[in-house]
């Protein structure tokens, strides 16, 4: 795979007293998730998802079926642990992600996504989000009856159409790109975005060339602010060898679902 440098940073932010955030930086794969349930299972559903998810980084090939296959997977795992525990009845988290996997023998990029944290690409000074927010507030935006700016503040901005833990298993939201030396990945937990707009995102990410350093400006961007949510990011740098001009491909359906013979 590429060179991939990755830098990282968390915060319960100004009016929280738990981090309902978790992080997974390994080799091929990275996540952040954003537990939903309070103080009684938020956390939890975060961390049990992305404990589940790490079996990703153990193969030597990855294939597009086996990363949706874990996410329900970890689906599954929050349904079981909610079974066992009752206070945690209605527990959840979002997760949204990268990880390298091969198609037709090449490596790629999948992006992948349920709830409404994000993944973003910056290339070429510009920056793009890849993910679709699985939200009211999205819908809205979608149907032209709110814009972007407005659906920050919007009243309904935290409730989430999608969740892993749900059930049934919610669908999950895959996307395909090539990989290109010189891009950036940033994944968020909505404490992000609901804090700062895109155009001053990209400026942070221009502005710091070191991964860890431009994660560190993001959460203190935050931390100026009212800070309301708990924040979390990770920014990948590709340094490596790209082959492909950054165009996303369509995957067919067949690659996005386990071989059931």
């Amino acid at each position: 795979m590429p060179n991939v440098v990755v830098g990282a940073r968390t915060d319960v932010g100004r009016h929280r007293s738990l981090n309902e955030d978790a992080l997974l930086l390994g080799e091929r794969v990275w996540v952040v998730a954003d537990g939903m349930g309070g103080h009684a299972a938020g956390d939890v559903a975060s961390r049990l998802a992305v404990q589940s998810l790490r079996e990703l980084d153990e193969p030597s090939e990855l294939t597009p079926a086996q990363v949706t296959a874990a996410v329900l997977r970890a689906n599954a795992a929050l349904e079981s642990y909610a079974g066992e525990h009752p206070e945690a009845l209605g527990m959840g988290t979002t997760v949204t992600g990268l990880a390298e996997v091969s198609i037709g023998g090449e490596p790629h990029w999948a992006v992948f996504n349920v709830g409404d944290s994000r993944v973003y690409r910056y290339a070429g000074g510009e920056l793009r989000r890849v993910s679709v927010d699985h939200s009211e507030v999205e819908e809205l935006v979608a149907q032209g009856l709110i814009d972007a700016e407005e659906a920050r503040t919007h009243p309904a901005r935290h409730i989430i159409t999608r969740s892993v833990g749900m059930r049934p298993a919610p669908a999950v939201d895959l996307w395909v790109l090539p990989q290109v030396a010189g891009e950036r990945f940033l994944l968020c937990s909505d404490g992000l975005n609901s804090e700062l707009p895109d155009e001053r995102i990209a400026e942070l990410l221009a502005a710091h060339g070191d991964p860890r350093a431009a994660a560190s400006a993001l959460v203190d961007a935050v931390l100026g602010e009212q800070a309301r949510d708990n924040v979390t990011v990770a920014v990948i740098d590709v340094r490596g060898d790209g082959r492909g001009a950054g165009d996303e491909i369509t995957v067919p359906r067949d690659l996005l679902e386990e071989d059931r013979a």
